[in-house]
Order: structure tokens, then C-alpha cells, then sequence
């Protein structure tokens, strides 16, 4: 776990955003509700919610939904991710993103890059790197790919 880096959005922020997209979550077989806020490197906060389905693979998490929404938008380059989850209704607790999220953060965002869990206001943060040591990337694929 890592101080929270000065960031050109305050930590707290990007958590309420998180917070926020939270609310919007469909989990009707879990009842459990995740909320992430990405950081673009342009300033813009792209968030997302977990969505599942009754067949169960098709379900995308909340940071996948936020990255995939990026990406689609023309970002690349990210600062921060907040997460936060918990059970549906209740106060959201510290929840990491999943080995799938940290393996599709890690094709687009560096290892330093802070990973903000919050729970009842509170903050703990990590690295990607820290997250997900030894990630499987564009480097492993592509010889020539630095």
C-alpha cells in the first residue's frame, strides 16, 4: 500500500465518483454493487458499474465497464482508478478489482499507477504493479513492444 500521489483530481473525488456509479449497478444475483472511477490522463473521470447477466460470463465488472468506456471514447493514458463495492444498499466496503480487471488495467496503465480502494470514508492505496506483480502484457506478445 502506497500514499495516495498528488493527483489533478483529489482521491476523495475520484472515490465519490466511484460512490456514484455505484448506485447505477445491476447485480441481481449477486446483490453485490461495485462502482469505479477512472482517471484519464486528460483529467476526464470515466466511470462505470458491474452489470451481470443470468448466464453469468457475460457479466463485466465495474472496472472493465469504466475502461472499456475510456478506451472506446479515444483515452489511453490513465492516472488513477477508485473502486469501491459492497452488498447492495450498504456502505461500500475496500474491494479490489478482480485477476480479469488487473489484467486489462495493465494493457493500458502503468504499474505505478494508484489503484484507490475506499470503504466508509476511508482510503487504502496500492499500485497496479502491486495488484498484479509480474503482469502478462503487450511486451510478452510483441518482442519489438516496449
Amino acid at each position: 500500500m502506497i500514499d495516495c500521489p498528488a493527483l489533478p483530481v483529489p482521491a476523495a473525488d475520484l472515490m465519490k465518483a466511484a460512490e456514484d456509479a455505484r448506485r447505477f449497478s445491476y447485480m441481481p444475483y449477486s446483490h453485490f454493487a461495485v462502482g469505479a472511477a477512472l482517471l484519464g490522463g486528460s483529467g476526464r473521470v470515466y466511470t462505470g458499474c458491474n452489470i451481470e447477466s443470468a448466464s453469468f460470463s457475460p457479466t463485466n465488472c465495474a472496472e472493465r465497464t469504466a475502461l472499456f468506456k475510456a478506451v472506446s471514447e479515444g483515452e489511453r493514458d490513465f492516472a488513477a482508478l477508485a473502486v469501491t463495492g459492497g452488498p447492495a444498499g450498504k456502505p461500500g466496503v475496500f474491494c479490489a478489482p478482480c485477476g480479469v480487471c488487473r489484467q486489462m488495467l495493465s494493457e493500458f496503465c502503468t504499474p505505478e499507477m494508484p489503484v484507490i480502494l475506499g470503504a466508509v470514508g476511508k482510503l487504502q492505496v496500492y499500485t497496479l504493479g502491486e495488484l498484479l506483480p509480474l503482469a502478462f502484457g503487450p511486451r510478452d506478445v510483441l518482442p519489438h513492444h516496449t
